[in-house]
């Protein structure tokens, strides 16, 4: 996600100040948290689920003031991925330090262990 304010001055978005925070939470479909933690004004966040069905993602600023000088507008980028695509697989190479074969291997198990994981759901469904 990423956040901009609205700047009156020029009547456009800009990119939010580094004070400006967001405080992200994510409840299951049996209004459980899964995920309450606070981050920046942009940032990745990530969380694991077991229960299947829709999930609620809340954002909120941790700052009043700052979307009152911004003349209350604040605008917020989602880029949601679900499913084995989250997963940046350069990264994990990187910093587990495996070879090629290694890693075709995870994400075969990762392929696998996300086509269960939609299964169970629709027997669920």
């Amino acid at each position: 996600y990423r956040t901009q304010l609205w700047d009156k001055q020029s009547e456009s978005f800009l990119p939010s100040t580094p004070g400006l925070g967001m405080h992200v939470e994510v409840k299951d479909p049996d209004g459980k948290v899964v995920l309450s933690r606070q981050y920046g004004s942009e940032g990745r966040f990530t969380f694991t689920s077991h229960t299947p069905g829709e999930h609620q993602i809340c954002l909120h600023s941790n700052s009043t003031r700052m979307a009152l000088f911004a003349g209350g507008k604040l605008r917020v980028h989602l880029d949601i991925q679900v499913g084995e695509h989250t997963n940046n697989y350069p990264e994990i190479a990187a910093k587990d330090k495996l070879t090629e074969l290694q890693l075709r291997a995870r994400q075969l198990l990762d392929q696998v262990e996300q086509i269960q994981k939609e299964q169970n759901y629709q027997r669920v469904r």
